[in-house]
């Protein structure tokens, strides 16, 4: 029988036109009645649209009216204690498993078809790969990654697609308000990420995804992520030094908190690493009785000519241990024979799509600034990546280099921004073309290893930055924001990492002119007080150039800038 009740019980939250029109559900399916259970078992599908229905229903009675009100309850969560205090108590790790209990989440998690990836870069990327792969089978995905840059939803994929508003605020609401109603002293609220992770569960769990990607929040043994106790296959991609405070300070240490994501049995896939990082691993692997594979970097004839969604030399080191993680799945979960990647002379079809089709912001991505091509002969292009240690801004810097380069031959900047309007000249000579740094790091980085990778590596390859920029970031650590209310500017804002930061690269400038006799070196470097200030700078500079000239700006160090540019830009 399928029929369907659409009287909700009383609450506080309107069910809107807008929250009935986003269920994804045909209106005449409402009014589905008996005549149905006569019918053949072909209607699954349509069953699934009617629970998911009634669920979100429900989810929308739990809580309050606006985004802005979940967000700031989201916010509460969000510890003031540093992340490396071991005195917190909410790095009590047992505790992610009371929550879930008081989520009713145990047997939904136990059931779970999870793909489970950690490491220092690279692990976003080979998510949304797998996702992507995956989801070209024909399965219904989940994908959970952090952080996120402009919206917390971008955080929940359902079938490649951010998790709509109207969801998000009735599955948000459900896990809250059990929460707050029982947890206690012994058992506190859980911290941001946690809920963050447990909100992703409840989510996968209720939308009855197929497969469920999970990329590790902070290092692995303790993460939120970790959890799942018998995910399906586990990978860990590259290794370098990131979050030391946390995770240690060598890569022997660091290996092992990643390796915590191992399970007994559960095979395991990762990409080549330095000698250190990978003796670890092996052991990690040994004692919990796991296979744990090296696979190497795609190579472009297994892609019969199609380039990957994500741009970047870097890259296809990602795609190869995606590959072999969707296979796996494919394999165990599916019942699909996919051979071994040394049995084929180019990928399935499906993969092709999978790895050609797949999209992450703020990775190696580039954006002309509409505001300036309609407004002068100069053109502003932004190329920005959310590189933050040594690693991987050397390979972010790699990628602008080859990238500028390219586009400058090419003339346009259009056909690497998805279809987004290029330069209206036909060709831009090195000459005409200035490149500019845009650039903040948390302070628990380390300048002297960033700085030097990033002005190195671009050198190497003939890229010299005309001027770079240093800026606080808009979005605050302690708050979880829209693009609507970001500030502006900030006038009590303390400055003096950005000239910390400002310091380290004129100390790098004065060493490289001292080694050049001609003293062709640019060095000029500037603080601006706020990132909409240094905007401003940028879209004035490419008004007042006096001929045509093509600005191209790398924005990296964080992942938050990159948001907070994006947002910018966007507006």
């Amino acid at each position: 029988m399928y029929a369907v009740s659409l009287v909700p019980r009383t609450t506080s939250c309107r069910l809107s036109s807008a929250f009935l029109c986003h269920l994804s559900i045909p209106l005449k399916t409402l009014r589905l009645h008996h005549h149905y259970q006569h019918q053949q078992p072909h209607l699954t599908s349509l069953s699934f649209q009617i629970r998911s229905l009634r669920k979100q229903i429900d989810m929308a009675a739990q809580g309050g009216d606006s985004y802005e009100e979940a967000l700031a309850a989201l916010s509460s969560l969000i510890t003031k204690r540093s992340r490396a205090d071991k005195s917190n108590k909410g790095d009590r790790f047992e505790l992610v498993f009371d929550y879930l209990k008081l989520l009713d989440l145990e047997e939904d998690i136990l059931k779970m078809k999870v793909i489970h990836v950690a490491g220092t870069k690279g692990k976003g990327s080979t998510c949304t790969f797998t996702e992507s792969i995956i989801r070209n089978y024909g399965f219904r995905t989940g994908l959970f990654t952090s952080p996120h840059l402009i919206d917390v939803r971008e955080r929940f994929r359902l079938d490649g697609v951010d998790i709509s508003e109207e969801k998000f605020l009735g599955y948000f609401w459900w896990c809250y308000n059990r929460l707050k109603e029982r947890t206690n002293e012994e058992i506190p609220m859980p911290t941001y990420f946690r809920f963050l992770a447990l909100l992703a569960f409840k989510i996968f769990a209720a939308e009855e995804v197929d497969a469920a990607i999970l990329e590790v929040g902070l290092g692995g043994k303790f993460d939120a992520t970790n959890a799942v106790q018998k995910p399906v296959v586990c990978g860990i991609s590259s290794l370098g030094y990131d979050h030391m405070e946390i995770l240690g300070d060598t890569l022997g240490k660091i290996a092992g908190e990643k390796a915590g994501i191992f399970k007994l049995g559960v095979p395991a896939f990762t990409v080549p690493q330095p000698d250190e990082a990978m003796r670890v691993l092996e052991e990690k692997a040994s004692e919990s009785e796991v296979n744990l594979q090296v696979v190497q970097p795609l190579t472009a004839r297994l892609l019969s000519g199609q380039k990957l969604g994500l741009d970047g030399e870097h890259q296809y080191l990602n795609a190869g241990l995606a590959v072999s993680l969707a296979s796996t799945w494919l394999q165990q979960i599916g019942k699909l024979e996919v051979l071994s990647r040394t049995q084929m002379s180019i990928l399935p079809e499906q993969f092709i799509k999978g790895l050609a089709t797949a999209s992450l912001q703020g990775r190696a991505q580039v954006v002309p600034d509409q505001y300036t091509e309609s407004r002068t002969s100069g053109d502003l292009v932004f190329y920005l990546d959310g590189a933050h240690s040594p690693e991987s801004m050397e390979a972010c810097a790699k990628w602008f280099s080859v990238a500028v380069k390219g586009d400058n031959q090419s003339g346009s900047s259009g056909h690497l921004v998805n279809g987004s309007a290029g330069s209206s000249h036909d060709k831009w000579s090195n000459e005409t073309c200035q490149q500019i740094l845009l650039f903040n790091c948390m302070s628990v980085r380390d300048p002297n290893l960033l700085l030097p990778h990033l002005r190195n590596t671009c050198a190497k390859y003939g890229v010299h930055f005309k001027k770079a920029l240093f800026v606080p970031n808009m979005s605050v650590y302690h708050k979880v924001g829209t693009a609507a209310d970001l500030p502006e500017n900030d006038p009590q804002v303390d400055l003096s990492w950005q000239f910390t930061l400002q310091k380290v690269w004129e100390s790098l400038v004065q060493s490289e002119r001292e080694g050049k006799k001609d003293g062709e070196s640019n060095g000029n470097s500037e603080v601006f007080t706020s990132l909409p200030m240094a905007i401003k700078w940028l879209r004035d500079t490419v008004h007042e150039s006096s001929s045509a000239t093509r600005f191209q700006v790398l924005v990296t160090g964080s992942l938050h800038l990159v948001g907070d540019v994006l947002r910018l830009i966007r507006k």
